[in-house]
């Protein structure tokens, strides 16, 4: 089994597609499909169910990749291990992020590493809190800046970044807007929500909070971003709660307070694997953060 062999096969399951695969790696397709054989008679089993539009992963191609990317990760790892005691970090930063995660400014943060470490690779996902601390746990990313949850596993180290109280926000002329004191789940009950998918910080947070309380919730719209959400709330589509920063994004809309206390609290942390398992550029960045650069 060589390593160019799994390279080629990672590659194949993320695009489910040989041709889009050999595209990003650069090879030709003979070449891939010649790669992936090699391998799949090496493990004597298939790897991939083929049909003329997409392949998929059999049981077996599932159960290897699995271990694939864990090996690659620390292929990279050893590589980039060798260059930090030589005293250079390069290879690869792969970092994941919510949107407008609170307690750290991403992209001014990454303007500030890339000044410092222009030797690494950038590579920059934005998705939701769950999936991202499982790909930091598998190996896929070096770090990720997410909502922390309790639910998070405790293979995974969290550095605190922020922790601000939920906000609810209303279109001005919604009932809601009238509401002089904090409100609490029970006087939310029936309301239409506007909310993330269940994967992102501020939608577990809501979750949990009206859970805690053992009231149900309708939420009839869903987005996977921020300005999409604001937009449905200020067409009074519906209601929100959301961490109270993002308030300031849309003034227009009129923001009600929910209780400051247990889980109404929206805290944000950067996720990381155990020490041993932490990349050089992924210990660069945190340095560059803990010198407050870019918060």
């Amino acid at each position: 089994m060589e390593l160019r062999h799994l390279q080629h096969f990672v590659a194949v399951a993320e695009d489910r597609h040989f041709t889009r695969a050999s595209e990003r790696l650069m090879v030709s397709q003979s070449g891939l499909s010649a790669s992936i054989r090699a391998l799949e008679r090496d493990l004597r089993a298939p790897l991939f169910v083929r049909s003329t539009r997409r392949v998929t992963l059999t049981e077996a191609g599932r159960a290897l990749l699995v271990e694939a990317e864990r090996i690659l990760a620390q292929v990279r790892a050893a590589h980039e291990a060798v260059a930090a005691v030589q005293g250079v970090v390069r290879g690869t930063l792969s970092l994941g992020a919510e949107q407008c995660v609170a307690g750290v400014h991403v992209a001014g943060l990454l303007a500030a590493f890339r000044g410092r470490h222009p030797e690494v690779e950038i590579r920059l996902r934005q998705e939701g809190g769950l999936a991202l601390a499982e790909d930091v746990g598998a190996g896929r990313l070096d770090l990720a800046f997410a909502y922390r949850s309790r639910a998070d596993s405790d293979v995974l180290r969290s550095v605190p970044l922020a922790a601000e109280p939920m906000t609810l926000l209303c279109h001005p002329g919604h009932p809601l807007a009238t509401a002089r004191s904090a409100l609490s789940p029970h006087d939310l009950a029936g309301e239409v929500f506007v909310d993330f998918h269940p994967g992102w910080g501020p939608r577990r947070a809501t979750d949990a909070t009206f859970a805690a309380a053992g009231v149900p919730r309708t939420v009839s719209l869903e987005v996977n971003d921020v300005h999409s959400l604001l937009d449905l709330v200020e067409e009074d589509l519906g209601i929100a709660a959301v961490p109270r920063h993002f308030r300031h994004k849309r003034p227009s809309l009129h923001a009600v307070p929910l209780p400051d206390a247990g889980e109404a609290v929206y805290e944000t942390v950067a996720l990381l694997p155990p020490v041993r398992a932490t990349s050089p550029a992924a210990r660069a960045l945190m340095t560059l953060l803990e010198e407050g650069a870019a918060r």
